[in-house]
């Protein structure tokens, strides 16, 4: 039998009220210290009954403690209390990730009406979820308490008892009501361009995959199997067996993925896989890129959180999250993905939902890069038949800017274009100019090129396809121009390690930049011992550059002055950059009129743990003069009009160029190949790991990216 509450009211008196609203924690903790200087005076009115207070201290313990077994509790109803708070209270637990409910008295109000003066009284309960994020659910409840006088006669002194209902634990909650947290996710920011336009954004897709219930049993098998091989055909390699062994696996009613494809430029034939019996298109939203491939290894990829992701975001996170799991996408996951809103739900069995809570989801900020969408699908349109890893790295001089950062598929998805760390070859000839020069050593100066040179014992040569007119004594030009080694080694003893390693800086080699993406920016030792130093002068030994890193040395050289890179542009204070006016930035036209933007808009992934420089610390002060910088264009200019660059004359706006070969490998045998170039307001670098020549291999894709052809 329920026990029946003896509690009684006078007529006025209202019945407990319930409200939700925000409770300044200020204010919280002013109300607990000020209640038991109110509460005294109330119960000194009736000396023979223990203060309300304290009965209220018992109920907000075990309430906080998940706990009834020490509170005297009268019911209406057969209900158990404890069974009510521990199934109300768990989804909010669960949510706040907490063991102890946030509960505290905010006052306890004594009635010292009527007859039964002194032995009614009202806790009010100040509630606080921290749900996440922005997410802090406040209210207030209250809970009625009546004296009860011990028993006649008896000198046993009564107890406070508390009216239990629902309503004392979450906003007008009544019996059978249980309360649902649900996650509301935000919408996901897109990766913008350097003109402001979306490249990463929400696209249309079809999920492929095998929806068990729409086919027997026995056709499982052989239908995974028919839209594994479809699946393939679309040149997605795919295991049939593997997928049918998958399929068998799940659940009777489960629905098997096989493949996720863009609507508007699917790689299956969605047709004939929905006629594959059991087979189901599912349509849906994914954050995606102009194409498959378009700049994954910089740009990475969003999807369902991993277990580590989840265990590494503290609680920012959940399991099911849509979030960054390489590359840009994961480096800003943060900032694109926004705060999760939060709603709380009471609802009784079969009844409808009754929202009690609701925190707004806050959309991500959009991440503005520096990328300029055609000029990036050139590139790797130009890369796409390179079997060894390959690259291109294209910087606007004036700016910085990073336009193109392209990996070959022979990279397999690592981003060779700004984490690729290799010999630079001839292309660091341009930094010896700019030291020679320094050591008075001009343009016209006369050199030495003979044949070979030997420097602490070890021997060096020209490439064998060196033309004999341009050995012994010749202008720096021609030597430069030709790329001969000898008379860059010759100098050894002119110029030392410690002034190739500055000029080498400021050029860009070796100095960390505000990039916003992992990099590596180059290495030249300041030490060397002679044959190292000899071997430093024609970009081998212990000098390590990428793609980036030689991109902006060019890019040095048009601007005269020292560049620092930037391909992600920094978050304005009220939003993303260029969001205060309301317009995104104009990353302008790109330079010269060949190597403008290819137009219209055509998924391996960086390294997470390389540096990010997004803000990187300040960098030695550059000495880089324009007259210097002058000087280098006409070197430059030379390799095109007089030397190995001369396939580049026909390129409009042509400034200059410089070829580069590597040797690599145990014996030698194999060669990095480079070429880097000016063209109007565009620095490019060209990079093949294995090839023939840096004007056979680099130079056809050099000549093919700027002229678009």
């Amino acid at each position: 039998m329920p026990t029946v509450t003896r509690a009684t009211r006078s007529p006025g008196r209202r019945a407990p009220s319930v409200t939700s609203r925000v409770l300044p924690r200020a204010r919280r903790r002013l109300a607990l210290l000020v209640v038991p200087a109110l509460a005294l005076p109330l119960a000194a009115c009736t000396p023979d009954v223990p203060p309300a207070q304290d009965a209220a201290d018992e109920l907000v313990g075990a309430l906080r403690a998940g706990d009834l077994s020490g509170v005297e509790l009268t019911t209406e109803t057969s209900s158990d209390p404890q069974t009510q708070l521990t199934e109300v209270l768990a989804p909010l637990l669960e949510a706040s990730g907490s063991e102890e409910a946030g509960v505290e008295l905010e006052k306890v109000s004594v009635d010292d009406d009527g007859d039964d003066a002194g032995k009614r009284a009202t806790a009010t309960l100040a509630w606080t979820w921290d749900l996440g994020g922005d997410a802090e659910w406040t209210y207030l409840t209250s809970a009625e308490m009546t004296y009860e006088e011990g028993a006649e006669g008896s000198d046993e002194q009564g107890d406070w008892s508390v009216a239990w209902t629902p309503a004392i634990l979450a906003p007008e909650l009544e019996g059978g009501e249980r309360l649902t947290v649900s996650r509301v996710q935000a919408d996901r920011a897109d990766i913008l361009d350097g003109a402001g336009q979306p490249i990463v954004t929400a696209r249309d897709v079809w999920r492929l995959g095998i929806d068990k219930t729409r086919v027997g049993s026995d056709a499982w098998a052989s239908s995974a199997t028919a839209l594994a091989e479809l699946v393939s055909a679309g040149g997605t390699p795919m295991d049939p067996a593997a997928y049918a062994e998958k399929v068998a696996g799940a659940g009777e009613k489960a629905f098997v993925e096989a493949i996720t494809v863009r609507r508007e430029a699917p790689v299956v034939d969605v047709a004939a896989a929905t006629a594959i019996p059991g087979v189901l298109a599912v349509e849906d939203t994914m954050e995606l890129a102009p194409t498959s491939t378009f700049a994954r290894p910089v740009l990475g990829r969003a999807g369902e959180a991993t277990a580590e992701i989840v265990e590494e975001s503290g609680g920012r996170v959940v399991a099911g999250d849509v979030t960054g799991l390489s590359g840009l996408q994961r480096q800003y996951d943060e900032q694109l993905a926004g705060t999760p809103g939060v709603v709380v739900t009471a609802q009784s069995e079969g009844g409808e939902p009754r929202e009690l809570y609701r925190q707004e989801a806050q959309a991500g900020t959009p991440l503005q890069t520096t990328l300029d969408v055609g000029l990036q699908q050139r590139a790797e349109q130009v890369l796409a038949d390179q079997e060894p890893a390959s690259a291109i790295v294209a910087v606007r001089p004036s700016t910085g800017e990073v336009l193109a950062a392209a990996s070959g598929p022979g990279s397999e998805g690592y981003n060779t274009a700004m984490l690729g760390k290799y010999a630079p070859g001839s292309t660091f000839k341009v930094v010896d100019a700019l030291a020679f020069g320094r050591a008075g050593i001009a343009p016209d100066t006369t050199v030495t090129c003979p044949e070979t040179i030997t420097v602490g014992g070890r021997r060096f040569a020209n490439v064998p396809e060196y033309p004999a007119s341009a050995t012994g004594e010749v202008p720096f030009r021609t030597a430069f121009a030709h790329s001969c080694n000898t008379a860059m080694i010759g100098q050894h003893e002119r110029v030392s390690q410690q002034e190739l390693h500055d000029a080498a800086a400021d050029l860009g080699l070796g100095v960390e930049s505000a990039l916003g993406a992992p990099a590596f920016f180059g290495n030249v030792p300041t030490d060397a011992d002679p044959t190292q130093h000899a071997a430093s002068l024609i970009g081998q030994d212990r000098i390590e550059v990428s793609p980036l890193t030689m991109a902006t040395v060019a890019a040095s050289v048009a601007a005269g002055h020292r560049v620092e890179p930037v391909l992600v542009q920094p978050v304005a204070a009220g939003g993303a950059e260029g969001e205060e006016s309301g317009e995104a930035p104009d990353a302008g036209a790109s330079a010269a009129p060949a190597a403008a933007s290819a137009g219209a808009s055509a998924d391996a992934s960086a390294d997470p743990d390389a540096p990010a420089s997004a803000s990187a610390s300040p960098a030695p002060e550059s000495k880089l003069t324009e007259e210097e910088a002058a000087t280098l264009r006409d070197l430059m200019h030379a390799v095109v009009t007089d030397g190995s660059a001369s396939a580049l004359q026909d390129v409009p706006d042509i400034v200059g160029a410089k070829t580069g070969t590597a040797q690599y490998g145990a014996d030698g045998a194999q060669q990095h190949t480079w070429m880097i170039a000016i063209a109007g307001d565009l620095a490019v670098a060209v990079f093949v790991e294995t090839g023939e020549r840096g004007s056979t291999t680099s130079g056809p894709l050099m000549h093919a990216f700027l002229t678009g052809s």
